[in-house]
């Protein structure tokens, strides 16, 4: 079985798949400084608690934390006994092709999703990506990645506000009842949620009209389902988008 690990900024995800489709996923803080051993511990015994008979023989990697790849290939030569695939080293291959500056390295996660985007929806997208970045990914007509736009995630922003200004309170982010709030709380979630929507909107716009070319938008990340609710601009969601793509890749390289 294929253990795939999507390792964010904020969250690592663990999944695994059986050869037809994810039987168990798991999510667990990003934290560099956690060893092989104690990946093993929590992992056998979430397995455990799940009443799981697996055998993993196989793992592919997607970090944007680079400090926290060493450990995950350690829990794969000693606890699965297998070498394991890491997207962005010279030896992945991703079957697609990357089209930007020269030198210039793209995330991890941001070149998986082009590769599952386009498996599932073909190409000209644009994926939106809400994590601890929000990410919007430009994919071409061919599947290539061509770049895109990186903005403040909505946590990220949230906690900005929050510590920048003394009198305003740490929010969750819901959708209002009203534009004009009527309390602090309310005027605050108002900002965040229209004011990401007008950003998602407008950035999605602007990519549509530099591309030249009918795009669908791809939703994917915690927050996707929440935002479609402020807007029609997305043609699909998929919080899997992820996973789906670090198992072609994985595929593709083992046949390689």
């Amino acid at each position: 079985m294929l253990l795939a690990v999507d390792v964010g900024n904020t969250n690592t995800v663990f999944a695994i798949h059986d050869g037809a489709t994810f039987i168990a996923k798991w999510r667990c803080e990003t934290a560099h400084k956690r060893t092989a051993d104690e990946y093993y511990v929590w992992l056998m015994n979430l397995i455990a608690l799940k009443g799981l008979e697996v055998k993993v023989d196989r793992m592919i990697v997607s970090s944007v934390v680079p400090q926290v790849v060493f450990n995950l290939r350690v829990l794969s030569d000693r606890y699965f006994d297998c070498r394991p695939v890491v997207v962005g080293k010279n030896d992945c291959n991703l079957g697609v092709d990357v089209r930007v500056d020269a030198g210039v390295m793209v995330g991890a996660d941001r070149l998986v999703n082009t590769v599952g985007a386009y498996n599932l929806y073909g190409g000209d997208l644009i994926v939106v990506d809400f994590g601890t970045a929000t990410t919007f990914d430009v994919v071409d007509h061919d599947g290539a990645y061509i770049g895109g736009v990186i903005a403040p995630g909505v946590n990220l922003s949230i906690r900005a506000l929050h510590e920048a200004a003394a009198a305003l309170p740490h929010i969750d982010v819901t959708k209002p009842e009203k534009v004009i709030g009527t309390n602090t709380v309310a005027c605050m979630q108002s900002g965040v949620f229209w004011g990401y929507i007008g950003l998602i909107d407008g950035i999605c716009k602007k990519i549509r009209q530099e591309h030249g070319r009918e795009m669908k938008i791809i939703g994917t990340g915690g927050l996707a389902t929440l935002f479609e609710r402020g807007t029609t601009l997305f043609d699909e969601l998929n919080n899997d988008l992820t996973l789906h793509g670090l198992v072609l890749i994985e595929a593709l390289n083992r046949s390689a």
